[in-house]
C-alpha cells in the first residue's frame, strides 16, 4: 500500500464527539487527573521519573524486541554503561531520551520537530536526522509490504512541520488533548520519519505532549507496558486507520490504553509512597543518622551504592559505609557484590517495580 497521508487538520473535531469516545474520554481523563495529583504528592519527583521511567524503557523497547532485565537495568546506576548488553544499553538510552525530551518541554512549554529530531538522535546515538532516502516499508508476519510510509525527504519535512502546527497551535483543532495524543500518536508513526527508532520516539512523544498540555507535570504515564499486553490490537488498529478510516476505533483503544494505565500507574506510586512513609518513620526511630535526602536517595535508585550516599548527603566514604551497613543489618537494604563493587538494594522498592501490574511481589 502507498502512503497517502492527510494533514490532521482534514479531519473534523466533530467526528470524535461519539457517546462511544466521549465516555471513554471522560474516565480516562478522570483517571489522568487522579494520576497527576497523586504524582504531585510525592515532593521529590526525581523518585518517580528515575524509577518508573525504568519500567517504561523496558517496556517500550520490548516491543521492539530489544528484551533485558530489571536486574541489569536497576545496576547501571552503578556503573553507568560499564558492562551492560547491547539490548541494556538501547534500553538505557531511551530513559536518556526521554530525560532529555521532558527538559526541552520543561523549558519551551511546547514541542517542536528539533525537539523530536534530539530525542530521536539520544535514542540511536547518531545525528541522521530525518530520511533523505527510500526503502522503509513495514510487513506483516508473512512479508509482504502492507504500509509503505512517505519517501521523499520534503515530503517527510512538510508532515513533520503539519505535525508541530497540529500539536502547538490548538485553535487548528478544538479537540480534547488526549483525542489529539490519539492522532498525533497515529500520525507521526505513519510518516515514520526516522530510519531507526520510530517507535520509541512516538511513545516518548506521547508522554511530552500530555506535559506540555499541562494534564501532567512530570513524565509519569507510560503506555508502552499496555501496548505490549496488546499488541496485536495496536498494529492492528494503525493499519485500520489507513485502509479504512477507522479513527474512532484507533482512539478509543489510546483512550483505553490512557485510562488502564493511569489506574496502575496510581496504584504503583501509591505503593511507593507507603513504602517511602514506612522506611522515613522506622529508620528516623532507630538511626540518628535519619535524613530526608537519605530516604530520596534510597527511593530513586533500587539499587544504591556507598558513592551515591557520599554525594547526596556529603559525608565521607567511611560514614556512608557505615549507614548503608547499618542499614543492611536492620533489614533496610540487602547487600550484593558485583567485582569489586558493593551494591545495595532496596527490595521494598524493586519488589513493587518488577511486579506485575505495578503490585507488589508476593515474596
Amino acid at each position: 500500500m502507498n502512503a497517502q497521508i492527510s494533514s490532521l487538520l482534514a479531519l473534523s473535531p466533530a467526528r470524535f464527539e461519539t457517546p462511544a469516545i466521549l465516555k471513554k474520554l471522560a474516565s480516562a481523563s478522570r483517571q489522568l487527573a487522579e494520576l497527576k495529583g497523586v504524582a504531585s504528592s510525592i515532593p521529590q519527583q526525581s523518585i518517580l521519573i528515575n524509577t518508573l521511567s525504568v519500567q517504561e524503557a523496558k517496556d517500550s523497547s520490548e516491543i521492539e524486541n530489544i528484551v533485558t532485565t530489571h536486574d541489569e537495568l536497576f545496576q547501571d546506576d552503578l556503573s553507568p554503561g560499564s558492562s551492560l548488553s547491547p539490548e541494556a544499553k538501547e534500553v538505557l538510552r531511551y530513559r536518556q531520551a526521554l530525560w532529555v525530551g521532558f527538559e526541552r518541554v520543561r523549558e519551551a512549554g511546547f514541542i517542536t520537530a528539533n525537539h523530536i529530531l534530539e530525542i530521536q538522535a539520544v535514542l540511536e546515538q547518531n545525528n541522521a536526522g530525518f530520511r533523505k532516502v527510500p526503502g522503509t516499508v513495514l510487513k506483516d508476519g508473512a512479508g509482504r509490504v502492507i504500509y509503505t510510509p512517505p519517501q521523499a525527504p520534503d515530503d517527510i519535512i512538510s508532515l513533520m512541520a503539519d505535525l508541530e502546527r497540529f500539536m502547538n497551535e490548538a485553535a487548528l483543532f478544538d479537540a480534547d488533548p488526549l483525542i489529539k495524543m490519539a492522532l498525533i500518536h497515529h500520525q507521526f508513526e505513519s510518516i515514520h520519519p526516522f530510519y531507526d527508532g520510530n517507535g520509541r520516539t512516538g511513545r516518548i512523544l506521547n508522554v511530552l505532549y500530555l506535559v506540555s498540555q499541562r494534564l501532567l507535570d512530570s513524565p509519569v504515564l507510560y503506555l508502552s507496558r499496555h501496548i505490549v499486553r496488546t499488541k496485536a490490537d495496536y498494529y492492528r488498529l494503525l493499519q485500520a486507520v489507513r485502509t479504512q478510516g477507522a479513527w474512532e476505533e484507533w482512539v478509543i483503544y489510546l483512550l483505553t490504553a490512557v485510562e488502564e494505565t493511569a489506574t496502575e500507574t496510581v496504584s504503583t506510586i501509591l505503593q511507593i509512597k507507603a513504602a517511602l512513609m514506612d522506611y522515613k518513620h522506622r529508620i528516623r526511630a532507630k538511626y540518628k543518622f535519619y535524613s530526608q535526602d537519605l530516604i530520596n536517595n534510597l527511593f530513586s535508585h533500587p539499587y544504591t551504592k556507598i558513592e551515591f550516599i557520599e554525594r547526596d548527603l556529603k559525608v565521607s566514604r567511611l560514614t556512608a559505609t557505615r549507614y548503608l551497613e547499618l542499614l543492611t543489618t536492620g533489614g533496610f537494604l540487602k547487600k550484593q557484590k558485583i567485582g569489586r563493587t558493593n551494591y545495595f538494594i532496596n527490595p521494598v522498592l524493586t519488589s513493587i517495580l518488577v511486579s506485575e501490574h505495578g503490585r507488589a511481589a508476593d515474596s
